[in-house]
């Protein structure tokens, strides 16, 4: 009975693959319950599972050989979302913000990791390490708190695409640190032509090869042959840039680059998201499985020491090129805050930093322990920005510091209007208030936080400018004394609320509409002074069953009778 033989063989990755997995299960599921992120859940997964744990994988060499896989996958789908289209929206942020955060985190640390006693080499690799951050972490929490489109969620975003580029200079320059590259001319110009070359081979194939190929496999309407296209496109790039003696991780960036040009970009990460998912998450247990418990316990009390020194730095090299972009002081603070920790492409750079021999190993279990703890504290250091931002607005610095560098003092051009209404936030709900008032000839000025879109419509004659509404100076230069309504459209929660509180207290008998995103604001809201609360949920929900109602020609008056008594009583119906 060989057919018995051959089912009953022991295979040992299977075997290590169930129970990373089944652990993996129930430390995310906890995780999950106590709002830690999921990329801590499979660290603590590899720490419980590997050698350093209870020992229950110890075929360290499988699981990294399907890290590899993950690590291929994760820049790949790094490549396909990578937009040139939101690349040149926030060039100025992306390239100027991202450099100067980048370059300042690498200096700082390179100085305070050579006064610690470490090598040149390792100070300026540990540099590398800690001036990227997560985006996965940071953009996910900010996501929840309702914060993507604010300054702050802009600001972070910009800086973190200029992190999730910087990698790929990172990997090429380690050679010449680990001292197998000479650096000299001779051997910078033979990067300069692969990279070129590699460049090129990508423009031609985004261009002309794949989405051809693509279209073909498309037109057969089966998901499948598409999946497998994609995959083959992922692997064959990468394994064509290994060939010429550059990574992995650049030929798995740039073929994601090929496929985000072509319209099938969104469809191939859609199919392919799930295998990242799988083998990204291989590659985070494989780390967690080499970080030693012992090694953490024994040096807590300098872990907590570093990792209070990271935080520091990176919260200060975060801030300085938000206030040098011209930003007030409150939105660098937050941002500083927000991408304080360690990202997870460090993990990649400190496991082929170990294997050039650059990082000791005693350092990089301090690595190790230091971006855990980092990365579990951003849910709290994200959501909690804002206490440090406002006790920063407390001290008695520059008001064009806290107001923003770059920007005029007095914001607004002409004579000082009264009865007028103001706008803060010039996003699409803004934009639709502006252009509704504008046809409707009523006065009405804007104040935005974005400083581009400031510039650019400022000079198609829109009453608008540059200002942090939750500062009394500027409200009182928008004229909030003399102002009949206040329309708040901005995203972030707790920014809308220190607005409304502020305004009426300027202002008592203005009338402030606001706009929220989430139920659990429209009491507090009201509260500090709101007189009407509007949530895009409910009124999405209202829209939606009002067209039904049409189709099923239901009478206009009793549709009109039942949205009536929904907006009544703030939506109490729909809370109920």
């Amino acid at each position: 009975m060989a057919w018995l033989k051959f089912y009953s063989m022991d295979i040992p990755i299977l075997k290590s693959v169930i129970i990373l997995f089944a652990i993996a299960v129930v430390v995310v599921l906890i995780s999950k319950r106590l709002h830690i992120p999921v990329i801590i859940g499979y660290l603590l997964t590899g720490m419980v599972a590997g050698p350093h744990g209870l020992g229950l994988v110890t075929n360290l060499h499988d699981i990294d050989m399907l890290a590899e896989i993950g690590i291929i996958l994760l820049l790949f789908s790094i490549g396909i979302e990578f937009s040139l289209q939101k690349f040149i929206r926030m060039k100025a942020m992306v390239l100027g913000g991202g450099m100067i955060q980048v370059v300042l985190t690498i200096c700082l640390v390179f100085l305070v990791a050579g006064m610690a006693g470490c090598s040149g080499k390792e100070s300026w690799f540990i540099g590398m390490l800690l001036a990227l951050s997560s985006t996965a972490i940071v953009i996910r929490v900010i996501q929840e708190s309702g914060a993507i489109d604010s300054p702050r969620g802009r600001t972070s975003l910009a800086i973190l695409i200029f992190q999730d580029l910087a990698i790929i200079p990172m990997i090429l320059v380690l050679p010449i640190l680990a001292g197998r590259s000479s650096g000299g001319l001779n051997e910078i110009a033979l990067l300069v032509i692969k990279v070129v070359g590699v460049t090129a081979v990508v423009l031609i194939g985004a261009r002309k090869l794949v989405p051809l190929i693509l279209l073909k496999v498309a037109r057969t309407q089966s998901n499948e042959l598409f999946l497998l296209t994609v995959i083959v496109i992922a692997f064959a790039v990468a394994w064509l840039t290994s060939l010429v003696g550059l990574s992995l991780a650049l030929g798995a960036f740039m073929a994601g680059l090929i496929i985000s040009e072509s319209e099938f970009s969104e469809h191939a990460l859609g199919n392919i998201l799930p295998f990242i998912s799988v083998f990204t998450s291989f590659f985070f247990i494989s780390v967690g499985m080499l970080l030693d418990l012992k090694f953490l316990v024994t040096n807590i009390g300098l872990v907590v020491l570093v990792t209070t020194v990271v935080l520091l730095i990176k919260s200060l090299t975060g801030t300085i090129p938000v206030v040098l972009m011209g930003y007030p002081l409150r939105v660098a603070v937050m941002t500083g805050l927000s991408i304080s920790q360690v990202g997870e492409f460090s993990f990649i750079l400190s496991k082929l930093g170990v294997q050039e021999g650059i990082l000791s190993l005693g350092n990089y279990q301090l690595f190790l322990s230091v971006s855990v703890l980092t990365m579990a504290l951003t849910p709290m250091m994200v959501n909690k920005a804002h206490i440090v931002a406002d006790l920063m607005i407390r001290l008695p610095l520059p008001a064009r510091l806290k107001n923003g560098g770059k920007q005029e003092e007095v914001p607004f051009k002409g004579d000082d209007v009264t009865d007028h209404l103001i706008i803060i936030g010039y996003g699409i709900n803004g934009r639709n208030v502006a252009t509704a008032a504008r046809r409707a000839g009523i006065r009405y000025r804007v104040l935005e936080m974005n400083p581009e879109t400031v510039r650019v419509e400022s000079s198609r004659g829109v009453p608008i400018a540059f200002g942090d509404a939750t500062q009394t100076g500027v409200l009182e230069h928008a004229g909030i004394m003399l102002a009949r309504v206040l329309v708040v459209t901005i995203a972030h929660p707790h920014g809308i609320r220190q607005i409304t509180g502020l305004a009426r207290r300027m202002n008592a008998g203005i009338h402030i509409i606001i706009r929220t995103r989430f139920i659990a604001n429209i009491k507090p809201l009201f509260l500090l002074g709101a007189n009407e609360v509007i949530p895009e949920e409910f009124e999405t929900s209202i829209e939606i069953f009002t067209r039904v109602l049409i189709h099923y020609q239901v009478d206009q008056g009793k549709i009109a009778g039942l949205v009536s008594e929904i907006r009544a009583n703030s939506y109490q119906f729909l809370r109920n």
